[in-house]
């Protein structure tokens, strides 16, 4: 009995082991996978939990080499921490975060390309046990953006396999980039006879892939339009990128199916005297060679342009362009029509000159034959009259002669006009332009220039007389076919008229011109000089004066007389009246000697003396008066003053 309840007992103890060990473990949780740049920083986080929270839990790091070979980095406690000397990682990590039921991670610096490894963190909990987590470290390095390049030399339509029309290369990508072809918004896979898409992958020292994708392609006419571009797909933490390169265009050679052929210049209609530019395209490519034939006759001309100068209504007709294809030697045709617009020269009728009589009506008419409706406008010295094929004019006078311009031109094309004149004349008696002054002063012995201007038709014929058979001098006579302008110089002597005459067939009209001699009259007056001498205060010589009386200007006075001028002299006559008076009362009061220079004489003394002379301006005599008042001849006054003594 005794030896069944200890059995019984063992029994329970073990159980009770059992399930404690059970319930006692360490528990480890870590990421499949992290992710970072190349050169970037990863950090491996172990997350870790110990049911029977030991004094002491060691944590270990490994890694898995690329022969599968596992490798210890690091290991340490809560007091101690020891990372492997020797390996790739000894100085780029570091663990933080150590104790029961939390974490710890591991830092890894400067991440390279061979740093993508499987990391382990080993958690061994010493009573309880151990436990380990895995994760893998991924890098990742963007590649540059794609570099395009496109066949220069161009592809024909007809070759028969797929050629190469383009290049697209990435480099420095990790992990390997992938390319895809485009043609416009369409991707492009490999077709058996249409797409040929040739890939290299290249791995270089650095560990980067450079990949370089060749496109080949059966080229079709449609392609000439199209834009090619290459698309690179490459992974990053967290995803996936895409970066598109540049779009290109290629060339694309095809045969010529049907051709273009217009004018090029001159835009809009052509008239007579234009050059005219004919072009051809064809829509191959390249271009073929062309040839030009005008009216059935081949024509030079540059490689796809024809040049006709100076066109007339001859050039109309059918303009043809040939094309022929260097590799088949097929032409292709296509042709234009060219017209050209023309306008003949004006017709007047009456033509050139037309003569009426005064009073009389014309009725003239301008045209000229066009391709096109005309409009005609009638000018007369650059003035507009009328407007119309037809001009009308109605009793006809002098004013209505002259030279009448028909201009007609085409409305709907500009340049194309011509003109044409008529000249009027207008018979009569002839008419003179009336002068501006007939009446005009002269001095005499002066010439006087004289103008007369007359019309009339026939040309009038003018000639000059004068009243009293003064020689008339003639200067110029300038004529036109309905008139005359006549200039003659007269010399006037005395009061004369001169008379310009203008004749023709149809009678004589005369003008007058009175051309009147003015005399010129001059009055004299006296020239009075007063010497004074002054008190002297510091010097003993006398200081003279002089007043001189100023002299009135020569008057003109016509010869016939006038009450002005019979004025005038009475005026001057009284004023020299009055001045003798003045004169004689000096002389009475003895304050007047007389003397012939009327200068005074400084080597003699002469104290308070007055000096008077009297000169005419007509006469080089001087008038002296003696101490009686009478009046000497020059002979006998001498060359001496008279003194007169206050």
């Amino acid at each position: 009995m005794a030896l069944r309840m200890k059995a019984s007992m063992f029994v329970g103890l073990f159980l009770l082991s059992l399930a404690w060990k059970a319930w006692a473990k360490v528990q480890v949780n870590m990421e499949d996978r992290v992710e970072v740049f190349l050169g970037d920083t990863a950090q491996i986080t172990c997350m870790f939990t110990v049911s029977d929270s030991p004094d002491n839990v060691i944590i270990q790091w490994y890694m898995i080499t690329k022969t599968n070979v596992r490798l210890r980095i690091y290991y340490g406690n809560s007091t101690m921490q020891v990372v492997d000397r020797g390996g790739q990682f000894t100085d780029k990590i570091s663990v933080n975060g150590m104790g029961n039921s939390s974490e710890v991670v591991l830092t890894i610096r400067d991440v390279k390309l061979e740093d993508e490894l499987e990391f382990i963190c080993h958690v061994n909990g010493m009573s309880v046990g151990s436990k380990e987590g895995r994760t893998m470290l991924r890098v990742f390095a963007s590649p540059d953006r794609p570099i395009i390049t496109g066949e220069e030399s161009g592809i024909s339509v007809s070759n028969e396999n797929p050629s190469k029309m383009g290049s697209c290369e990435a480099k420095n990508g990790y992990p390997r980039p992938n390319i895809t072809w485009y043609r416009d918004q369409s991707s492009l896979q490999n077709t058996p006879g249409e797409v040929s898409v040739v890939t290299l992958v290249t791995k270089v020292s650095s560990g980067l892939y450079t990949v370089q994708s060749d496109l080949h392609l059966n080229v079709v006419k449609e392609d000439k339009d199209s834009f090619f571009y290459c698309e690179v797909s490459y992974l990053v933490p967290g995803g996936t990128k895409m970066t598109e390169s540049n779009k290109i265009n290629i060339t694309v050679y095809y045969p010529t199916t049907s051709l273009d052929v217009w004018v090029e210049s001159p835009k809009g209609s052509v008239k007579e005297g234009d050059t005219v530019e004919v072009h051809c395209r064809a829509d191959g490519n390249p271009q073929p060679p062309f040839t030009f034939m005008h009216n059935m006759e081949e024509l030079k001309s540059e490689p796809n342009v024809l040049v006709l100068k100076d066109v007339t209504r001859q050039s109309n007709g059918n303009i043809t362009c040939t094309a022929l294809d260097l590799d088949t030697y097929e032409e292709t045709l296509g042709q234009t029509e060219l017209f050209v617009d023309y306008l003949d020269p004006a017709v007047l009728i009456p033509k050139d000159t037309h003569v009426m009589a005064q009073g009389e009506e014309l009725m003239a008419t301008c045209n000229a034959l066009s391709s096109l409706p005309t409009h005609t406008v009638w000018f007369k010295k650059g003035k507009k009259v009328a407007e119309g094929h037809t001009l009308t004019l109605k009793d006809a006078v002098f004013d209505m002669a002259g030279t009448y311009v028909c201009v007609v031109k085409v409305p709907s094309l500009e340049g194309l006009e011509t003109t044409g004149s008529l000249r009027v004349f207008v018979q009569g008696r002839p008419e003179i332009k009336k002068s501006a002054d007939p009446v005009q002063e002269v001095s005499p012995e002066k010439t006087q220039k004289l103008s007369c201007h007359a019309r009339g038709y026939p040309t009038p014929v003018i000639t000059w007389s004068s009243s009293d058979k003064s020689q008339v001098l003639k200067l110029s006579q300038r004529e036109t076919e309905d008139e005359v302008l006549s200039v003659v110089s007269v010399k006037v002597t005395s009061d004369i008229t001169a008379y310009c005459n203008a004749s023709n067939e149809h009678g004589t009209v005369s003008v007058s011109f009175s051309l009147k001699a003015i005399v010129q009259t001059t009055s004299s007056a006296l020239s009075t000089t007063v010497t004074t001498p002054l008190v002297p205060v510091t010097v003993v010589a006398p200081v003279t004066v002089t007043t001189v009386t100023p002299v009135t200007p020569p008057k003109r006075v016509k010869k016939e007389g006038s009450g002005v001028v019979i004025a005038v002299i009475i005026i001057c006559i009284l004023l020299l009246a009055i001045l003798g008076s003045v004169l004689y009362f000096l002389y009475k009061k003895g304050k007047l000697p007389c003397g012939r220079s009327g200068k005074q004489d400084l080597t003699k003394p002469n104290k308070g003396g007055i000096v008077v002379e009297m000169k005419s301006d007509n006469t080089e005599e001087a008038v002296l008066l003696s101490v009686n008042g009478d009046k000497k001849p020059p002979s006998d006054q001498g060359d001496k003053y008279m003194y007169v003594q206050k």
